[in-house]
């Protein structure tokens, strides 16, 4: 009988055992899965994040492309209203033709060409008019090279033809100029 319980008392304790060896490799197998789960779980943090850097990024970028297009919009339209005020002071510069006509009538028209000043201010045009200063081909074009004596005149802009013109920091219509060039004698 004696012999009996000893077997049971082994078998028992090997059960014990196996369950024990079996407990620690489910164990471990659970801490491999959960070092998973968890890599995984970063890999997809950090790409959430980049997904939204890169939104933020791209609707930032998108905000700037809008707001840009908005400001050079109305560029076409402006250019037409310029050239409409050059032709007011091509008018005002033909004196005996502009005397000629009545008082009330250039005080009209003097009175619809500031309120065309006005627009084109009020739309952030500025004019460039760059007399005395380096000629820039960023800025301006050269329509003729008048020579000049005085070596400090080269490279400067003697007249201007036609006014140029800057929107938002942006040469819209580049200025027409006469530029010195100086010759060594």
């Amino acid at each position: 009988m004696s012999s009996d319980n000893i077997d049971v008392t082994i078998e028992e304790d090997q059960e014990d055992f196996s369950d024990e060896v079996k407990a620690k490799k489910d164990s471990k197998k659970l801490k491999e899965k959960l070092a998973l789960c968890q890599k995984e779980k970063l890999e997809y943090l950090e790409m959430s994040q980049r997904l939204k850097a890169d939104y933020l990024n791209l609707k930032k970028s998108e905000e700037a492309s809008r707001f840009e297009a908005i400001k050079f919009a109305k560029v076409d339209l402006l250019l037409e209203m310029i050239s409409l005020a050059d032709n007011f002071e091509l008018a005002f510069q033909n004196k005996e033709a502009w005397e000629a006509v009545s008082e009330n009538w250039r005080k009209g028209v003097e009175y619809i060409y500031s309120k065309l000043k006005k627009i084109l201010t009020e739309n952030e045009l500025q004019v460039v008019d760059p007399v005395g200063e380096d000629f820039d081909p960023n800025q301006h074009v050269a329509i003729e090279s008048v020579e000049v004596e005085k070596k400090n005149e080269d490279n400067k802009i003697l007249a201007v033809i036609e006014k140029g013109y800057i929107l938002n920091g942006k040469v819209i219509r580049p200025a027409k100029v006469k530029v010195g060039s100086y010759l060594a004698k």
